[in-house]
């Protein structure tokens, strides 16, 4: 009851014409309140995304590539929502697009190509 009076106290004395406000007191760049993080941090992601799914868009059968978990395969069939993926010589899986990590060779490449 005493805080909560102490505290209506201090309203009371505070001006009507001053704003509560917060004040840091760490230096002007080290703060993200002027839309800083959109830059630094929101942008590098969104054109991460976008090579991830301009990569995804260009799969193809015959291409090497490498899963998500550090396997790699050669792709064999894609379909709408998946791809089936040689892993070995009598296996193949079918994985999710969203599981490639990176295309290590295109179909019709020499293993020394990129």
């Amino acid at each position: 009851m005493i805080k909560m009076l102490h505290f209506a106290t201090i309203l009371a004395a505070r001006p009507a014409n001053r704003r509560w406000r917060l004040q840091s007191h760490h230096p002007p760049f080290l703060r993200f309140d002027h839309g800083g993080h959109v830059v630094l941090l929101i942008a590098p992601q969104r054109k991460k995304q976008k090579e991830q799914q301009k990569m995804i868009s260009s799969l193809s059968a015959g291409d090497e590539v490498l899963l998500a978990g550090g396997i790699y395969g050669e792709i064999t069939s894609v379909r709408p929502d998946r791809l089936v993926v040689r892993i070995g010589d009598n296996t193949k899986v079918e994985v999710e697009k969203a599981f490639i990590h990176t295309v290590v060779r295109k179909s019709g490449q020499t293993g020394d190509q990129k």
